[in-house]
């Protein structure tokens, strides 16, 4: 699931970049996606781009929301649940050797 988050744009750098206030949280984002972001507008703000640009009722209505989700500290989710503890391995991938694409399916005989 992706979450866009309101932002508002504190300054603009050049090369279409930006600083925003994310919930009191500064961040450099691109304005590619939104070009025509101004200094104080309102933008919903995705994987480091913005996305959209937004009024500041809607971006109020949305923090008011993030902020109403109850987060506790008794190590359950948001949804009740006890979280599953990570069981694997992490892997350096380019450490594996690249997957056979061409259809061939030899194997050395040994």
């Amino acid at each position: 699931m992706c979450l866009a988050i309101p932002a508002q744009i504190k300054e603009k750098t050049g090369d279409n970049l930006a600083v925003v206030d994310v919930m009191g949280v500064t961040r450099t984002i691109s304005l590619d996606l939104v070009p025509a972001a101004a200094v104080d507008d309102w933008i919903l703000m995705h994987a480091g781009f913005a996305i959209d640009q937004i009024d500041e009722q809607f971006a109020a209505e949305t923090l008011e929301l993030i902020r109403s989700i109850p987060f506790s500290n008794d190590g359950l989710t948001i949804s009740g649940e006890t979280p599953v503890p990570f069981a694997g391995t992490m892997t350096n991938t380019a450490d594996i050797p690249a997957a056979d694409t061409t259809g061939s399916s030899k194997q050395s005989e040994g």
